[in-house]
Formats: C-alpha cells, sequence, structure tokens
C-alpha cells in the first residue's frame, strides 16, 4: 500500500492528510518536531492575551488521528534521502516513503543583527515561540520589536494587553506602508499609536545589547539611540523554512521550486504552504503566498492529484483578512501601495478616522480590479464574483448593500461612500441597490 509521508503539521499539511485519507486508504504519516498535535497557528495571540487556552487552539480532538488512520510521529527530519525515497529523523530510524510532501511553513527572518540570537529575543511563529514570550516577558519594564508586519502588530497588541510598555521600530515612513496605499498605512499608523505604543517610524534595528548574564538589556537603533529593554520581538517577516531540503536535490530558490501541481523537480514529491515557491505564479499571485486560506488550498490541491486526479492549484482572485488593534482589515483583488499604469483610485474615510474603503480600477474600461476595507466587513462570495465577471467600478459601488456583511442592527456606511464618490465623479453618479436597513432607517 503506498505511504505518504508529510513534514509538518500546519494547515497545509493536515488539510492534505484530511484529503488524501478522503479520497483514498493509502497509509499516511505526519511527522512534525514542533507539536503533537495540530493547532491554529493564528491564535498565538489570543492563548498569550488570556482569550483561550492552547488546547482551545486544537480543532480536532486528539482520537481523531487515530480514528482516521493518520500516524503523527514527533520528531525532526534532518534529511531528504529521495534516490532511496527515505526521511531521516532525529531521534527514530529513517522512514521511507512512496510520496512525500514537503509543508515545513516559514521561519522569522533574522539579518544579522549583533545580539539577535541573545536571551529574551525571539520571533512569534511557533508554539516553542509563544512559551519563550511568555517566559521571557514576565515583569519586564519595556520590550521591543523589530519590523513593522502583521506579526509585529500582534506582538505589540499582545504586550500592550499586560500593560508592558511596547517600542515598535518601522524602517517605513508609515506602517506597513511597503503593503498598504498611503492613505491606509497613515491611519493604521495613527491608530497604533492611540493604542500608546511607540511607534517609531523611519527607524531600523542597528543592535541588541546583552547584560552581564547574556540577555536583552537593551537596542541600539539605526540613529544610534538606544532603548533600555528587557525582551526583543523579531517579527520583519519570515522566509520559507527549507534548511533540511537544501542539498538533497531538491531545487529550491526562497522556497522549494514546485510548478502548477505542487511538484518539485523530483518525482513523487511535492511542497505546499508556506515553505513551497511556485516557478511561474498563478496569474495575478505572488510566487510565495504565506497565508492560512492559501495553505488549506494547496493542501486540497496536491491530495487530488496524490489520489489519482491531476489537479492545478488555481487560487482565483487575491483576498486577505487582518486586524490592527480595533481595526479590522479586508482586501479583495489587488490594491498596490502605489498605483500601477492606467490605474485610477476612490478613497473614502470616515470623519473618526478609523473607517475607510479604498477602491482600485481601470481608468480606461472602469474595470473593478479591488478594494482595501477597513472597519466594514464585506461579503468574500460578492466579491469574487464581481471580480470574475470583471464588472465595473459603478457596479461595485451600487451594490455596496449587497456586500456589507454586518448584521442589521450595525451602523452602515453605503450612503456616505457612494455620495462621496458621486461628489468626486460629476457625470458619472452611482445609484446605490437596495433597500436601506432598520438602522438606515431610524439614523438616516
Amino acid at each position: 500500500m503506498k505511504h505518504v509521508v508529510i513534514i509538518g503539521n500546519g494547515i497545509a499539511g493536515v488539510t492534505a492528510a484530511r484529503h488524501i485519507r478522503k479520497q483514498s486508504d493509502f497509509d499516511i504519516t505526519i511527522i512534525s518536531a514542533e507539536s503533537d498535535y495540530f493547532w491554529s497557528r493564528t491564535a498565538l495571540m489570543y492563548v498569550y492575551m488570556g482569550h483561550m487556552k492552547l488546547k482551545h487552539t486544537q480543532p480536532y480532538e486528539n482520537w481523531f488521528w487515530e480514528k482516521n488512520k493518520i500516524n503523527l510521529v514527533n520528531d525532526f527530519v534532518k534529511t531528504i534521502d529521495h534516490a532511496n525515497k527515505k526521511v531521516v529523523l532525529d531521534k527514530s530510524e529513517a522512514m521511507t516513503y512512496d510520496v512525500l510532501i514537503i509543508a515545513t511553513g516559514a521561519k522569522p527572518n533574522k539579518f544579522g543583527w549583533p545580539g539577535q540570537d541573545l536571551e529574551g529575543v525571539s520571533g512569534m511563529v511557533s508554539q516553542q515561540d509563544l512559551a519563550y514570550i511568555e517566559k521571557y516577558t514576565k515583569n519586564i519594564n519595556r520590550g521591543v520589536i523589530v519590523g513593522g508586519g502583521l506579526i509585529g502588530v500582534e506582538l505589540a497588541e499582545m504586550l500592550a494587553s499586560r500593560n508592558i510598555p511596547v517600542s515598535f521600530l518601522v524602517r517605513e515612513a508609515e506602517f506597513w506602508d511597503n503593503v498598504l496605499p498611503q492613505q491606509e498605512a497613515s491611519m493604521i499608523s495613527r491608530h497604533i499609536k492611540e493604542h500608546h505604543i511607540d511607534l517609531r517610524l523611519k527607524t531600523e534595528l542597528k543592535e541588541i545589547i546583552a547584560d552581564e548574564n547574556g540577555r536583552v538589556k537593551a537596542v541600539i537603533t539605526g540613529d544610534g539611540k538606544e532603548i533600555p529593554c528587557q525582551f526583543v520581538g523579531l517579527t520583519a517577516g519570515v522566509s520559507p523554512n527549507i534548511e533540511m531540503v537544501k542539498n538533497s536535490g531538491i531545487e529550491t530558490k526562497r522556497g522549494v521550486l514546485v510548478d502548477e501541481f505542487m511538484e518539485t523537480n523530483i518525482p513523487d514529491v511535492y511542497a505546499i504552504g508556506d515553505c513551497a515557491e511556485r516557478r511561474v505564479p498563478a496569474a495575478g499571485r505572488a510566487p510565495i503566498e504565506q497565508v492560512w486560506y492559501t495553505g488549506r488550498m494547496m493542501g486540497e490541491t496536491v491530495a487530488k492529484t496524490i489520489c489519482g486526479d491531476k489537479t492545478e492549484y488555481m487560487p482565483g482572485h487575491w483576498f486577505n483578512s487582518a486586524k490592527f488593534f480595533d481595526i479590522e482589515y479586508q482586501t479583495y483583488g489587488r490594491v498596490w501601495n502605489k498605483l500601477k499604469e492606467n490605474e485610477a483610485e476612490f478613497y473614502w474615510e470616515h470623519a473618526s478616522g478609523k473607517i475607510a474603503m479604498h477602491f482600485v480600477y481601470d481608468q480606461t474600461s472602469k474595470k473593478f480590479l479591488g478594494v482595501n476595507t477597513f472597519g466594514i466587513r464585506l461579503r468574500h462570495e460578492v466579491f469574487d464574483r464581481w471580480l470574475k465577471q470583471e464588472a465595473d467600478i459603478f457596479t461595485v459601488l451600487s451594490g455596496l448593500r449587497e456586500a456589507n456583511f454586518d448584521p442589521e442592527f450595525f451602523k452602515r456606511y453605503e450612503e456616505e461612500i457612494v455620495s462621496a464618490f458621486n461628489a468626486d465623479h460629476p457625470g458619472n453618479e452611482v445609484v446605490l441597490k437596495g433597500k436601506k436597513s432598520l438602522i438606515e432607517k431610524i439614523f438616516g
């Protein structure tokens, strides 16, 4: 019987295992050195903040794996010997496979900063990181976070929830402005500061200083300023975790190189999730996409191929979501940080400075290209339909009531948004479709 070995028990690897089991009676083994059981990585911050316990992050009961005949091995894969179809383990004997899936995820970036390996310095990717952060943030006077991405703002919120003062070093001119347009990046920067975070823009880390015991006592910034602290969070992005793959004959670049079927250059060896890099990216997508839903989709896709239904990975239109303290963020389609050639935009921001929508469309055809939304929940299926239909910006704006995800009694902003667009585009006025909600009828 065919033996499928999966390295990594994150969303990509576990989804592959579940879907292979649904479609076959193959032997399945998942190897992970991080934890015995699959858990939700996006819930790390909520465990630290006391909103849930670690056991609550497990989507499946412990009996699930044995019942579904998925063998779990807690061990570290040292090397892959594809010539003999086996993986060499740290504590156990080498394991042979018929099909291998590499789903090893990502690891925090380190850029050779002096002191980056001192006690009290950590990324925030794994359960081990969570335990480390818990240990080294007890009774401290200040933490410093390096890097202005999504993990960085999560870690800032975590420390702030325990009233730990935080200095947040971001090398960009505004928070995440390498991803967000200037309007949104400025809004989120203001919001972070409103939560009493010492956000230092245009500031880089130069060095981490140790005390006499080899533990962090301060950081030195690029402009020579010293910030006393007892913990440093390195959140300057992540990179594919592929150390075990290097020198194995499996081709790598930044990640493990795969084709449209997620297959590597070696037959019967696949890579999925945060560690995978497409040789030729799907239209409108990046070669490496390190988000939860793409890992799940890759796992489902590769399972079909392994079970005899060769299927191309086709992720469709880009979407993502996140949260910046109190502001929820969603994006559909592509809204780049700077307008591309022949792109036009319409940006609306509520007077509160915490709610906004940013639409991008083709200047000539008026085809809708993407939207960022802050503080307003949108229906994924509606925006996905508009993108597939190549709807124009007028269709999208007129249908905003349909796209709003919020229940009846949440405040709505569609009339204000459309009125602002019409004021900016005389002669191209949009008529809002659909009935007013009860809250609109009461409060106007």
